[in-house]
């Protein structure tokens, strides 16, 4: 099922152009039209539910190059792809990652692609901001657990809490639309849900809470980090009035508006209440592996046939056998009689956030 449109001889009638590619379908007749992209698994973070403190990356010669990631990424949208989310590992640290963006946004220019958007933990937004809005990114999403500078250097374990503030000012002085994300992390940030919703509402700013996820081994077990967002929804109910909203960005968070700040609030909750019946996402690795589920191990390898030809036949073929295996739903389940065994062993950086 090749994209390419055939050129008429010189000469002679026009041949007849190939039928649009076909949607990415699951068998359970989910439409496929968001797609998170890793460009990397580096980062210059260590978030302690997110990475062991020593990590092994990937050589930087089995990642796919920049012109393989574009190659991509159009023959995904030429499937229906309509949102595209680019993540890590953190994204703006891989080595001129904006001819990527700039490259992309092409496909905005055409209306084949709705949104180009990425998720980062901020460190670079200072420096990228303005090139990524004149890219054609409107939205982002930032990480960050707490506005306390020494928690935020423990949790992060290498970040420096102002370069990221730094990166979320220039993002909007770009004229960027913020979502922070926020990992519910017991005893550790339960404290500051509440000043986190009133400093990012204060700012014109969305937030959405997140479980942790039990993705790759840590130091710590995750029934001891896990804090289940029924129970924090339930205490800022008390407190504030939450108002559901029929809000959607083409990601799992369900949301609310609080009434006393008029802001946006997110649940994101993979363990709480899965959000699997109406998933339109699968994922692509920085090394061109498919996983059409965050919660399982299953994926197709998209580099081989990427690399065997100059047309996209054999991917579209290899897309094709992949999205008809996409699974039902997750397993994510935080036990601790399980101990500190994750329920899928690659770290969120391998696969993308």
């Amino acid at each position: 099922m090749s994209i390419n449109v055939p050129v008429p001889p010189e000469g002679g009638a026009a041949l007849a152009a190939e039928p649009a590619p076909s949607p990415l379908t699951d068998r359970f007749g989910r439409v496929i039209s968001y797609l998170r992209l890793s460009v990397t698994d580096r980062c210059d973070m260590r978030c302690v539910y997110c990475m062991s403190e020593n990590m092994n990356f990937l050589p930087k010669r089995d990642l796919l190059t920049l012109e393989e990631l574009d190659r991509l990424c159009t023959a995904f949208i030429s499937r229906g792809i309509k949102k595209l989310r680019i993540t890590g590992g953190e994204p703006l640290v891989r080595r001129d990652i904006m001819r990527l963006f700039e490259g992309l946004s092409r496909h905005l220019k055409t209306a084949a692609l709705a949104e180009l958007t990425l998720t980062t933990n901020g460190s670079q937004l200072a420096r990228y901001a303005k090139r990524l809005a004149a890219a054609g990114v409107r939205r982002i999403n930032i990480s960050l657990d707490t506005l306390d500078p020494e928690k935020y250097r423990a949790i992060t374990r290498t970040g420096n809490h102002a370069s990221t503030l730094e990166g979320i000012d220039a993002a909007q002085e770009a004229g960027l639309a913020v979502k922070l994300n926020m990992v519910a992390l017991k005893r550790l940030n339960e404290d500051e849900i509440v000043p986190m919703i009133e400093w990012a509402h204060g700012r014109g700013a969305d937030l959405s809470l997140i479980e942790v996820m039990p993705l790759g081994a840590i130091e710590t077990a995750r029934a001891d980090q896990y804090v289940p967002l029924s129970a924090i929804k339930a205490r800022l109910s008390e407190r504030f009035t939450l108002r559901e909203v029929d809000y959607r960005t083409g990601g799992p968070a369900r949301y609310v508006r609080i009434e006393e700040t008029g802001g946006r609030l997110g649940f994101i909750t993979p363990l709480t209440h899965n959000f699997c019946e109406s998933c339109n996402r699968v994922r692509v690795t920085c090394t061109g592996k498919l996983y059409m589920c965050l919660g399982q191990e299953d994926c197709a390898d998209l580099r081989a046939p990427l690399r065997a030809s100059p047309t996209d036949e054999l991917l579209h073929q290899a897309l094709d056998a992949a999205i008809a295996r996409k699974p039902k739903g997750h397993d994510f389940v935080i036990d601790r009689a399980k101990g500190n065994r994750p329920a899928v062993s690659r770290h969120m950086s391998v696969t993308g956030g």
